[in-house]
């Protein structure tokens, strides 16, 4: 991972830094020795946060959208200010009657109610059960052929050849978007999240997503088809059609949150299974373990951290925190939690009391959970039933990214 030139930590429990390569690669022994010393750490790096590393924090902190709420932002660093042609647009939308370009954000996940309410439940339909069960359908297919095309070659990188192939044109297919330009998408989604700490680079992921969606969302208008987009472009509230803006951060939420995500859990369970050969032999031998193994999986390799800025002053766990300072909700920490979990730091494929929230708590718990479980489970299970026997063929050759979303971006494997 590029990182930025930042002075070394000094001390994790007040100086901690998201980006650090020894925070990237291995954070699990920090976190625990944040527990130990201060469960909730402080940082003025990336703006000033708050990082919560326990369960009971990090839920509690969650479920409070009073205290803790979601309109502020999720990111893990400040927003973006706008340039000087940025603005001249803004004022020119406005001027118009229009809204910004993501003026609300990509709600519901950085939305409090009302907005947050309704905006979930135009999208939930598309994730129930049934609707991920006609998805799984295409979701085989492109894992098969994603093997077929390096299985011959006795060598593969799961994350970059496998694991980041398998949401993107999942997404795709959702929103109705042409597959082929799904490389795209993955450089402007990894522009946002993983490269966040670059301003240049993230504002290139941001504005191409918007400019790429404004155009589909147009097209809609004209040239409905059957899809999720089109859907939202045509959906009602209370009889009134729903603002562009918000329909543009809904679309924008699926692919940018539908994408990093899920492949950083597939490709870090991969690496899991290439570099514990007892826990791969099993799966293979006792497929009807998939179901826990899933689970224990997300628990112990949760990606995603999100972020809430306080719009109050707030006193918590004896913490005086102020109006503007961002909390970042580590749900990976808290699933490493020793209160919680026994034997945290191992991976238990059969584990029966799994309490984890890798997919958040609280009304912003992720509404794709359906999906990504689903993504997951079917390319872990088209990967084994081709490659049952695969290792890491070079340890350094691993690599990984951090910041919101954690997982591995290369993953170097070799198989007979």
């Amino acid at each position: 991972m590029d990182t930025p030139t930042t002075a070394p930590v000094t001390d994790w429990t007040t100086d901690y830094d998201i980006f650090d390569p020894q925070y990237v690669d291995d954070p699990y022994g920090i976190w625990a020795e944040m527990r130990s010393r201060c469960p909730i750490a402080h940082t003025e790096r990336w703006g000033g946060s708050w990082l919560p590393v326990t369960y009971q924090h990090v839920t509690a902190m969650a479920r409070n959208i009073e205290d803790f709420p979601s309109g502020n932002g999720v990111g893990v660093v400040p927003p973006l200010q706008p340039t000087e042609e940025e603005r001249a647009e803004i004022e020119a939308r406005r001027a118009a009657g229009q809204q910004p370009l993501l003026a609300n954000g990509v709600p519901p996940i950085s939305a409090d109610p009302p907005l947050h309410s309704w905006t979930r439940r135009l999208i939930l339909p598309a994730m129930s059960p049934k609707k991920v069960e006609e998805y799984e359908v295409m979701t085989r297919e492109l894992c098969r052929r994603l093997v077929d095309g390096f299985v011959h070659t006795g060598r593969a990188d799961a994350a970059a050849d496998y694991a980041q192939q398998i949401p993107v044109r999942v997404i795709a297919h959702l929103l109705g978007v042409p597959p082929e330009e799904s490389d795209t998408f993955t450089g402007w989604v990894r522009d946002v999240l993983e490269f966040a700490y670059d301003e240049e680079r993230r504002r290139h992921g941001v504005v191409a997503i918007a400019n790429y969606l404004t155009a589909q969302i147009e097209d809609r208008k004209v040239h409905p088809g059957d899809d999720l987009l089109t859907e939202l472009v045509h959906a009602e509230v209370d009889g009134e059609p729903v603002e562009q803006s918000v329909v543009l951060g809904m679309a924008a939420l699926l692919l940018i949150a539908g994408i990093d995500t899920t492949w950083s859990a597939i490709g870090s369970s991969l690496w899991h299974l290439a570099t514990h050969p007892d826990d791969r032999r099993r799966l293979v031998a006792e497929p009807e373990l998939m179901p826990t193994a899933i689970e224990e999986l997300l628990r112990a390799y949760s990606p995603v951290t999100m972020a809430r800025v306080l719009d109050h002053d707030v006193e918590y766990a004896g913490c005086p925190m102020h109006a503007g300072d961002r909390i970042l909700m580590s749900f990976p920490a808290a699933n490493r939690d020793p209160e919680v979990f026994e034997h945290p730091d191992e991976v238990i494929l059969d584990r029966q009391h799994n309490r984890h929230v890798a997919f958040g708590a609280g009304i912003h718990r992720c509404a794709g959970s359906n999906l990504a479980r689903m993504e997951l489970r079917v390319a872990i299970e088209e990967w084994l039933a081709r490659i049952p026997e695969f290792e890491i063929e070079d340890p350094e050759g691993v690599t990984w990214a951090g910041g919101q979303v954690r997982g591995p971006r290369t993953v170097p494997v070799v198989f007979g």
